[in-house]
């Protein structure tokens, strides 16, 4: 499923392939068949986003949104509720099916890390890839809800990773939303206002 790829690109932290690759990006999601025309849409405009500014500008709001950790992390476990055990053993999971899988990746790189992992999806077959993102549909949506509390552009590839799981978009989102309400923003810890 060569759209995880795009929308890890559109996820991770923006470089030169951003830039670069901007007109295959637009036609790959033009092209896609995997979600709905408003989600093609939002990401559209996120990418046009992100390839209007200066690369510095863009880095820099990504940085400050997702580098902080904690609730708008791109690392899936730490979107997990519970015991630091239960990360653990996760991540431990997580190791293995990549290893199985013959996955390797830069070591810098967590392997949490909602990009990699989609890269690692994108060379699975398309009914693994799908329940590869069903099965953490619950921490994509979290971080989905959090991200549009942010009036985050974002927020759309994470939306369109829930229709290509094949989710209950509607149903995944309210349950979010729902725990999402209350929380206290993180940008009043941060202290900076984001454009992203």
């Amino acid at each position: 499923m060569q759209i995880l790829k795009v929308l890890a690109l559109l996820l991770d932290y923006p470089g030169q392939a951003l830039i670069l690759g901007q007109d295959a990006l637009e036609r790959a999601i033009d092209t896609t068949h995997e979600f709905d025309p408003a989600q093609r849409a939002d990401l559209r405009e996120l990418l046009e986003e992100l390839t209007r500014d200066g690369i510095g500008e863009v880095q820099s709001r990504h940085q400050a949104l997702f580098d902080q950790g904690g609730a708008l992390s791109l690392r899936l476990f730490e979107q997990m509720q519970g015991a630091p055990c239960d990360q653990v053993w996760a991540m431990f999971g997580l190791l293995g099916r990549y290893e199985a899988a013959g996955f390797a990746f830069a070591l810098y790189r967590e392997p949490d890390y909602i990009p990699l992992y989609l890269e690692f999806l994108a060379t699975c077959e398309e009914r693994e890839a799908r329940d590869g993102l069903a099965d953490v549909a619950h921490l994509l949506a979290l971080l989905a809800a959090r991200l549009e509390v942010w009036g985050s552009r974002y927020a759309g590839c994470l939306r369109a990773l829930l229709q290509i799981a094949g989710v209950d978009l509607g149903e995944v989102m309210e349950v979010a939303r729902e725990r999402v309400v209350g929380e206290a923003r993180q940008d009043e810890v941060v202290g900076v206002a984001l454009g992203v």
